[in-house]
């Protein structure tokens, strides 16, 4: 009898597409170790390796809290205040006795514009629109729009001479991945974050986004790009009954129903892999089906604000309408982390919000109003909670605002984008409590020498973290210098 042609090799009965797969892959990892090596990608004492979910070196902390005001809030009317403005209101930069801004030589290194330059036209300096005062055991200067987050100053690190160059609002992306509009896009912070440290609660995602941008093209602040999609932030609604749109189980489908579905969605999956073994959108899914049945039981408990104590509540601003998004964002962020998710990023207020183009004064006061109270109670709750030596909070945007005047359409009372120089802070993580890192000029418009790039903050990030940023990178996939930043290691204690 005529003995059937099988479809598999071997003693072992390996599948022949497996087989071929497997030798094909191996003839180009051959290949592709033979030029790695040729261009000294894999020579040294520590060659490339794929993470292991430990850190590079010992970490001084295990979570992320990484909080997002979208529009870019003035520098001037938050945490850098400049007296200076109001002596030389309504004067020109070429007026006053201070250097003229535009003649820097850090003033062309550090623009890159998407849209026409009219910024450079804006020279009539706007006076600060808030009194400031001196708060703190060091007299930190923080303006009086922040009442309660002045209370906290002890317990910040400020970087008052951060700069980028994308002056659209695509400078939100830049922020998140160190990369101008123009460029080549990278993984966003929180997936190297991801990529590198894996995961501590395998119930929850690990790189999670509480609000979040509007506009497609600003998601890119939470995507992982070559990283793949596993790595990228998951965003999470603030409503225990449905978090996720695969998050709970619906009232028609038994657990045990669900479960079966689960099984033969990840056996169909298998069997794809077979025939794409390396398709990281399939890894992916089938990643997000197993997490997604975990999910259902923890994720809507970590995000149950009625669990809290009234005290807590009231502390984060939720019984008040004016604080009580920021506050339930900043108090799931919050439970999250002490939850083991590993990167929470986080949208107190919605996209471009702080972009006070006109009626600075007013707009600024209004936004400040919802956010003040509900992130001092972050710091203050983190505080009691001894959580901020394993916590690292940053309270970032994607740039500051000019010192003049905006002028467009006839503008008198608002302040256009500024990348050239703005502050950002941070908390917890064993950073110098109660400093102030770096300066910007008399007006507020440069950051002064050494000034710091978006990626220096990311550095420092990972850092933290354990990280090293240069171990992380994949062969054949570039970063350029300015990728990886330096650590800012003045803020360590």
């Amino acid at each position: 009898m005529k003995q059937e042609r099988s479809h598999t090799t071997g003693c072992c009965q390996t599948p022949r597409r497996m087989f071929l797969a497997d030798v094909g892959m191996g003839f180009t990892g051959l290949a592709l170790g033979s030029l790695l090596q040729q261009d000294g990608i894999v020579r040294g004492e520590q060659p490339w390796s794929a993470p292991t979910g430990k850190p590079h070196h010992v970490p001084r902390a295990k979570t992320v809290i990484w909080v997002f005001l979208s529009g870019g809030y003035s520098q001037m009317e938050t945490f850098d205040p400049k007296p200076a403005l109001n002596k030389y209101a309504g004067k020109t930069f070429q007026q006053t006795p201070f250097d003229d801004p535009f003649k820097s030589p850090l003033h062309d290194e550090r623009s890159r514009s998407v849209i026409e330059k009219v910024r450079d036209k804006y020279a009539t300096i706007f006076p600060m629109q808030v009194g400031h005062r001196k708060h703190g055991q060091n007299g930190i200067e923080v303006t009086d729009w922040w009442p309660h987050l002045a209370s906290c100053v002890d317990d910040l690190t400020f970087v008052r001479n951060m700069w980028t160059t994308d002056n659209d609002h695509a400078a939100e992306n830049q922020t998140h991945t160190g990369r101008h509009k123009l460029d080549e896009v990278q993984p966003s912070i929180g997936s190297w974050v991801k990529y590198g440290l894996g995961s501590i609660n395998d119930n929850l995602p690990q790189f999670v986004v509480l609000g979040g941008p509007t506009r497609a093209d600003t998601r890119k602040s939470f995507e992982a790009n070559y990283l793949g999609p596993e790595h990228e932030g998951v965003p999470l609604a603030l409503d225990p009954k449905n978090p996720l749109p695969y998050g709970k189980r619906g009232p028609q489908i038994l657990a045990d129903e669900q479960r079966n579905e689960f099984e033969l969605i990840n056996r169909l999956n298998g069997l794809a892999q077979v025939e794409y073994p390396d398709d990281p959108n399939l890894k992916a899914r089938i990643r997000s089906y197993e997490l997604a049945f975990r999910m259902q039981k923890a994720v809507p408990e970590a995000i149950e604000m009625s669990r809290e104590t009234a005290a807590t509540q009231e502390l984060y601003g939720l019984n008040n309408a004016t604080t009580k998004v920021a506050g339930q964002r900043l108090l799931a962020a919050r439970r999250l982390a002490e939850r083991g998710a590993r990167f929470i990023q986080v949208y107190p207020t919605p996209y471009g919000q702080w972009d006070s183009h006109k009626k600075l004064k007013t707009l600024h006061a209004q936004m400040s109003e919802k956010v003040d109270k509900p992130i001092a109670g972050l710091i203050k709750d983190l505080k009691q909670r001894a959580m901020l030596d394993d916590v690292l909070v940053v309270f970032c945007t994607e740039f500051g605002r000019t010192p003049a005047i905006e002028e467009r359409s006839g503008g008198t009372d608002g302040r256009d984008h500024h990348p050239h120089g703005f502050t950002v802070w941070l908390a917890g993580a064993g950073l110098k409590p109660g400093y102030v890192h770096g300066a910007t000029d008399e007006l507020g418009f440069h950051a002064l020498e050494p000034g710091h790039y978006v990626t220096d903050l990311h550095a420092t990030v990972l850092d933290l973290m354990g990280l090293d940023g240069r171990r992380l990178a994949i062969p054949g996939r570039k970063r350029l210098e300015i990728d990886h930043g330096q650590p800012i290691r003045d803020l360590y204690a």
